[in-house]
């Protein structure tokens, strides 16, 4: 069977509704390794925010910050920065709003506000330490991604004013990722093939939210959570379980891939 590259989100693919990876997914993912495929993480988080998992899992590829900063096997290859001067605006607008705005680069992660309630509901969902303050961060220095925490009927005025700036992806009640405009982890998963000479077609990408769209609908087996949303469903190819359900490990027996005589994927 050809040798495929497989893509998993982290947060409700990898890992279940209790913030744990199931056994069975740390047996499938052992099981993909041995058998020669690349596995791979393709999540919206930080590279600094899943160093644990990458080391329980042995993974060290990984398309983070929705796809702006993408590592083959520990280097990095490619980056997708926000421009600074729309940044500057960005800012300058959540400021005059009272929206709280956090900056995510390669190394580190800081915020604009020394605590407000809703990054600290919003991070307590993700079980994730709450940034360091410093206003400036974004200064002088690459940035990959912004949060903006608003509501959604709030989050209205920064489409409509950064249309053809900037990507607007929802994650949560307040919480929006800000992404260079086209800037998604399909574009990361597609320079990181690119690279390695792989075609879409033999590309696998299992997710389950909002920003896993364009993921699963570029890549040639897009899988969907069972536990996605129904948006999500139906921009992938496969539907499986839910990841408390041995989702990961139900998928890819779906797709052939685990078993001792797997079947090749059509």
């Amino acid at each position: 069977m050809m040798k495929k590259i497989l893509f998993f989100d982290i947060d409700g693919t990898l890992l279940d509704h209790e913030k744990q990876v199931p056994a069975t997914t740390k047996e499938s993912i052992a099981e993909l390794k041995k058998a020669g495929h690349i596995v791979a993480i393709a999540t919206g988080r930080a590279p600094y925010h899943f160093e644990e998992l990458r080391e329980e899992l042995g993974i060290d590829s990984y398309v983070c910050l929705n796809g702006q900063y993408v590592v083959y096997e520990g280097k990095p290859i490619y980056g997708n920065p926000l421009a600074q001067d729309a940044l500057q605006e960005l800012t300058e607008q959540a400021v005059r709003l009272d929206h709280p705005i956090i900056y995510a680069g390669s190394e580190a992660m800081k915020m604009n506000v020394t605590e407000h309630v809703h990054i600290d509901s919003s991070w307590g969902e993700l079980k994730l330490t709450i940034p360091e303050y410093d206003p400036e961060y974004y200064l002088g220095r690459d940035i990959y991604q912004a949060i903006v925490f608003c509501t959604e009927d709030e989050e209205a005025d920064y489409v409509k004013r950064f249309e053809g700036r900037f990507d607007f992806v929802r994650w949560g009640p307040y919480g929006i990722d800000v992404l260079p405009a086209g800037g998604s982890k399909a574009e990361g998963i597609k320079q990181l093939i690119q690279l390695l000479r792989i075609d879409p077609e033999d590309t696998i990408a299992f997710g389950d939210y909002l920003n896993d769209l364009e993921m699963l609908s570029y890549v040639g087996h897009g899988v969907a959570m069972g536990n996605a949303p129904e948006i999500v469903k139906q921009a992938a190819r496969h539907v499986t379980r839910d990841v408390g359900q041995d989702g990961i490990q139900y998928g890819l027996r779906m797709l052939g891939l685990l078993g001792k005589e797997p079947q090749e994927i059509k």
